[in-house]
């Protein structure tokens, strides 16, 4: 299976309600607006979208509207996070059945398996669903480190087709290149790695902090295809304190409450997350609003239009 995934695939937050329930069209305006700004795929209900603190049905109902608002016009990806590996069966057929176009696949999340395990967790999946697969390696959040030699071995099974890295160490692209040839598309999922991940070759970026800032994101992105590397690098360095944000473990409350400032969406969370107060919420804002007041003017990109019903 050949995946013609590419560029920019934003983790996209499940916008909620202050009681805490899913507020669907405030987060189908969020994603019109990602796709106005010239993203290649949605990447839904992953750890930016509170995977695990929604309930199974919300996420269906989640994907279903992201599904609705893309109206084919870019690949929507739902993440796979469930505690078992039935579970994450049952999820991925479900998936299929809605109409999603891939999904991204990570660890049963209740248990740190040994490599054995995590592999035959992933190709279990893998076989009952004939959707496209990014597996997501996020061993400092997750426990599991899926390493170059065992995507390596995994390359064997046809609709594992990216890679989201976020090992947080910038030697794994290099690594997972001289493992694994071009059989994978490589994405990087850390946010301020993002131009030393372009630099040493990648495919996409799964971005987290850019879903609040979409047309400075994707121009940045757009610098890094274009080998602009000194644009980059200036757009660069105003970006990097928003998306040191992405790198905390409050990074959910973070990024929305940039979200919220931005104008697009609200900061509200799932508890046991509760959103941020006192200094810690002061110093964010500060950082939020510093970005605001110079983020660069960037050129307009012509709309998005919707692909004709067939």
């Amino acid at each position: 299976m050949k995946s013609e995934w590419n560029g920019v695939f934003p983790a996209v937050t499940t916008q909620l309600k202050r009681d805490q329930s899913l507020d669907l069209p405030a987060t189908q305006r969020h994603l019109d607006t990602l796709i106005q700004s010239g993203v290649s795929g949605l990447v839904m209900c992953g750890s930016l979208g509170e995977n695990q603190a929604l309930a199974p049905e919300e996420k269906r109902r989640v994907i279903e509207a992201a599904i609705e608002t893309s109206a084919g016009r870019v690949p929507v990806l739902s993440g796979v996070a469930e505690p078992s590996t039935r579970e994450a069966i049952r999820y991925a057929q479900d998936m299929e059945t809605l109409g999603a176009d891939g999904l991204m696949l990570l660890p049963a999340m209740n248990y740190k398996g040994d490599p054995r395990e995590t592999m035959t967790h992933f190709r279990t999946v893998a076989k009952t669903t004939g959707l496209p697969i990014m597996i997501y390696n996020n061993p400092i959040s997750y426990g599991n480190d899926i390493t170059p030699q065992m995507f390596a071995e995994l390359a064997n099974t046809p609709n594992f087709v990216a890679l989201k890295e976020s090992s947080g160490d910038p030697r794994r692209i290099t690594d997972l290149h001289n493992a694994c040839g071009d059989r994978y598309k490589l994405f990087t999922g850390v946010d301020d790695l993002a131009l030393e991940s372009a630099i040493l070759g990648i495919d996409g970026w799964v971005a987290g902090t850019g879903i609040a800032f979409p047309a400075e994101n994707q121009y940045f992105w757009d610098l890094t295809r274009q080998g602009k590397w000194d644009e980059a690098r200036a757009i660069y360095r105003w970006f990097s304190p928003l998306l040191h944000l992405d790198v905390h473990v409050k990074f959910v409350q973070y990024i929305k409450l940039v979200v919220q400032e931005c104008g697009l969406g609200s900061e509200w969370v799932r508890a046991p997350r509760l959103p941020l107060t006192g200094e810690e919420r002061r110093r964010v804002l500060k950082i939020i609003h510093d970005g605001i007041a110079n983020r660069p003017k960037v050129p307009a990109r012509p709309a998005t239009k919707r692909k004709a019903a067939k």
